[in-house]
């Protein structure tokens, strides 16, 4: 089954490809296979996060029955990008997953699961596309964790190489830190993934809930019609009738 929604989902990648897409606004396209990236504008400055050391981004997100929502994240030359998701509620807990490079190659190709995750160590830099698919669920729309953190680890080297000018050597404090804060974001995606977990089993923990009160209060129901029909046969049964009493001979 999941082979056969795979195919199905490239014959629909294909035909999209063949199509010319349409303006695509900044961060965000939906119901669109890989949509082109957003392009920068030399007249317009760039985002403010382009120039931060770290980005970290938390999203939930509600994927309608039917479609498919593309999210596009800028990613600085040489800086480590990671992504991952997981289905929190909704259908059958999964959902189709993709990301794309900002040069069009699919570093993480198409897979309908429950949780996946990717992470490029040295990044080209450009836009990527990170793409949720929810076209082979009909009727039932998915909540879905997105967490993305984009790390530019060659600041520290600028630090150093700055400190050097001055005729400080702090190599090994450089490296050190470097190491930290590499395990601290580690700890960070660990945390999350297990934020995610707790979410996903907290949302299936009321689901089950609500389906067993449902089920118990429906069941309830029967059996007290079912007693009342009952009793009310039982008590028709020996109903005595006015004038059905023989009468007796003199």
């Amino acid at each position: 089954m999941e082979e056969l929604q795979r195919q199905q989902h490239e014959e629909l990648v294909r035909q999209q490809q063949q199509q010319h897409a349409p303006n695509v606004p900044p961060q965000h396209y939906q119901q669109q296979h890989f949509a082109p990236p957003p392009q920068h504008d030399s007249n317009q400055p760039s985002p403010w996060y382009e120039s931060l050391p770290a980005v970290a981004m938390d999203y939930k997100v509600h994927i309608d029955p039917g479609k498919e929502d593309c999210y596009f994240q800028y990613v600085n030359p040489s800086a480590t990008f990671y992504v991952s998701f997981q289905v929190l509620r909704g259908g059958d807990g999964k959902a189709g997953f993709a990301v794309r490079s900002p040069s069009g190659q699919i570093v993480h190709p198409y897979q309908w699961r429950a949780n996946a995750d990717y992470q490029e160590q040295t990044s080209a830099g450009g836009y990527y596309s990170v793409c949720v698919d929810n076209q082979f669920s009909r009727f039932a729309g998915k909540l879905v964790n997105l967490y993305i953190t984009v790390i530019r680890y060659d600041q520290w080297d600028k630090f150093s190489k700055e400190l050097e000018a001055m005729d400080l050597s702090v190599e090994n404090v450089t490296t050190t830190l470097m190491g930290v804060e590499k395990n601290i974001n580690e700890v960070m995606q660990i945390q999350h993934f297990s934020r995610s977990r707790e979410d996903r089993d907290y949302n299936l923990l009321l689901d089950n809930n609500s389906y067993v009160q449902n089920w118990s209060l429906l069941q309830v129901i029967v059996i007290l019609f079912t007693t009342f029909v009952q009793v009310y046969f039982v008590r028709q049964l020996f109903e005595v009738k006015p004038g059905g009493y023989a009468k007796n001979r003199i």
